[in-house]
């Protein structure tokens, strides 16, 4: 399996941890399942929502 290194703030980070605490889950698996879950939802329904989705994601991770 392939690692990837992404920057985040330490705020978003921490929302991250908590809710991969909550659902006792690693934060890798949480990650994954998110992005599985927004790539399903916005490629198969609304292409164009999936770039304005994404430039939100960016935002929210400055």
């Amino acid at each position: 399996m392939a690692k990837v290194l992404v920057s985040m703030s330490d705020d978003f980070l921490n929302k991250i941890d908590s809710v991969a605490s909550n659902e006792q889950r690693t934060r890798s698996e949480l990650i994954r399942e998110a992005l599985r879950t927004y790539i399903r939802r916005n490629t198969v329904l609304n292409p164009q929502r999936a770039e304005n989705n994404a430039k939100i994601l960016e935002q929210m991770m400055d």
